[in-house]
C-alpha cells in the first residue's frame, strides 16, 4: 500500500543510467564552438579548418583512452544510431545470414535484429540467460560451431540490471569461429576501462550523455579492417561512413567528458561502489525479502535494480517517488510510456505482476551518502503499511 508523504526539500537524482548531468567543464569546452567558431568543418578556409582540427583532436582524445586508432572512431548522433549502423552494416557488408544475441539487449540492438529477421535476411539465435542475466558461454560456442560466420551482438554492461558480460571470453570464442563481435558499450563507456587494442571486439558503441557529456552525440568504434556501408548518404563526412555536417560542439564536449571520466577512474568508481553498497544495505534493512535483479558480484557500479516485497502490483510506486522529488526508473528510459513491462526483467524470470514493484536506482559522481539516506527514508515512507 502506498502512502503520499510530503515532498523532499531537495530533489534527488538517481536515474543516471538514463542520462547523466553534463559537467560544467564540458559545457565550458563546448561554448566557443556554439558561438565564436561557426564555420563548416568541411570548408577548406581558415574557419572550416579550425573546426576540422577540433573534430580530429577530439577523435584522437577518445581513441587514446580506448586503446584505439583515431581512424577507428566514427562520430554519430548517439548509441542507437551507432548500434543500427554496426548491426545493419555488418549484415550488408559481409552478407551475413545468422545473428547471435540475447533477449536482455537494449532495444537499439534487438529491434534492428528483429527487423532484419522479419525481412528474411537473417536467422537469429537468442541465447538463454540465467536469473542474473548471464549467458552460457558453452551455448555460444555450440551455436557458433554450427554457424561459424555469424554476427554476435552482446552488450558489456546491462542498462537495466547492471550485469556485466564476460566480453573478453566472448570475444575469444568469436575469434575461434571467425564471427564478428559487436558490443553495445553505452553503459560501460566512461565507467569501466576498455582497451580495444587487446579486447577482441570488432564494433562497439557509445553515447556521450551516459558519461556526463551532451545529448545527441556518440560514436561507433570500428576495428581497422572491419567494414560497414553508410546508412546516411549525401556527403563524405566521417570518411564517407556518415553523411551530414558534424556536431562539432557535441563532439568536443564528448571528448572532454570522456577525458574527465578516465581521470582518477578508480577513485570515482570507489565512490560509486560505496553509494551502491550503502543504498542496497539500507533497502535490505528496511525491506526484508528485497530482491536484487542482476548479478550483485559482477555488475556496473552505477546500477542497482531491486524488487520490493509484497503481493500484487503497485503501478503508482514510481509516481510517488517522483512526487517526493526522487528520480528513478522502472527500466530503460527509452521504453518509458510503453507500458509493456521490462523485456530484461521478463528474460531473467521476473513475473510481469512483480515488475511494477521493480525500480532501477542508478548513481552518479554527484550523488552523496546524505542524499541516499534521505531517499531511503522516503522510500520507506512511501511503502509503509497503511
Amino acid at each position: 500500500m502506498l502512502s503520499t508523504p510530503a515532498v523532499l526539500s531537495t530533489l534527488i537524482y538517481l536515474d543516471n543510467a538514463a542520462s547523466t548531468p553534463m559537467a560544467p567543464e564540458v559545457w565550458e569546452a563546448m561554448a566557443p564552438w556554439l558561438q565564436a567558431h561557426y564555420g563548416n568543418p568541411s570548408s577548406t578556409h581558415a574557419w572550416g579548418r579550425k573546426l576540422r582540427n577540433a573534430i580530429e583532436e577530439s577523435r584522437r582524445t577518445i581513441a587514446g583512452h580506448l586503446g584505439a586508432q583515431p581512424g577507428e572512431i566514427y562520430f554519430t548522433s548517439g548509441g542507437t544510431e551507432a548500434d543500427n549502423l554496426a548491426i545493419r552494416g555488418a549484415v550488408a557488408a559481409y552478407g551475413l545470414t545468422h545473428i547471435v544475441s540475447a533477449p536482455t539487449e537494449h532495444h537499439a540492438v534487438t529491434h534492428p535484429i528483429e527487423e532484419l529477421a522479419e525481412a528474411g535476411m537473417v536467422q537469429v539465435h537468442w541465447l538463454q540467460v540465467d536469473p542474473h542475466g548471464h549467458i552460457d558461454l558453452g551455448e555460444l560456442e555450440d551455436v557458433l560451431a554450427r554457424a561459424p560466420r555469424s554476427l554476435v551482438s552482446l552488450m558489456y554492461g546491462n542498462n537495466e540490471i547492471g550485469t556485466l558480460h564476460e566480453l573478453a571470453a566472448i570475444g575469444e570464442i568469436c575469434t575461434r569461429y571467425d564471427a564478428l563481435l559487436h558490443s553495445d558499450t553505452v553503459q560501460a563507456m566512461g565507467h569501466l576501462k576498455l582497451n580495444f587494442q587487446s579486447l577482441p571486439v570488432h564494433m562497439a558503441t557509445a553515447s556521450a550523455h551516459k558519461f556526463y557529456g551532451p545529448k545527441g552525440v556518440g560514436f561507433l568504434y570500428l576495428r581497422k579492417g572491419t567494414r560497414v556501408p553508410p546508412m546516411i548518404t549525401g556527403g563524405g563526412q566521417e570518411r564517407n561512413l556518415r553523411a551530414g555536417t558534424e556536431n562539432v560542439p557535441g563532439i568536443v564536449g564528448m571528448a572532454h567528458a570522456l577525458d574527465r571520466c578516465y581521470r582518477d577512474l578508480e577513485a570515482k568508481n570507489a565512490h560509486l561502489e560505496q553509494l551502491k553498497a550503502h543504498f542496497r544495505a539500507g533497502l535490505e534493512a528496511r525491506f526484508p525479502g528485497l530482491r536484487i535483479h542482476g548479478d550483485p558480484a559482477r555488475s556496473l557500479p552505477t546500477v542497482l535494480n531491486v524488487g520490493f516485497p509484497g503481493e500484487g502490483d503497485d503501478p503508482m510506486l514510481l509516481f510517488h517517488l517522483d512526487l517526493r522529488g526522487i528520480a528513478a526508473s522502472g527500466g530503460s528510459a527509452c521504453n518509458s510510456g510503453a507500458n509493456t513491462g521490462s523485456h530484461v526483467l521478463r528474460a531473467i524470470g521476473v513475473p510481469d505482476a512483480a515488475q511494477a514493484r521493480a525500480v532501477r536506482f542508478s548513481f552518479g559522481w554527484q550523488n552523496t551518502l546524505a542524499e541516499l539516506d534521505l531517499a531511503l527514508e522516503a522510500v520507506a515512507d512511501i511503502l509503509a503499511p497503511a
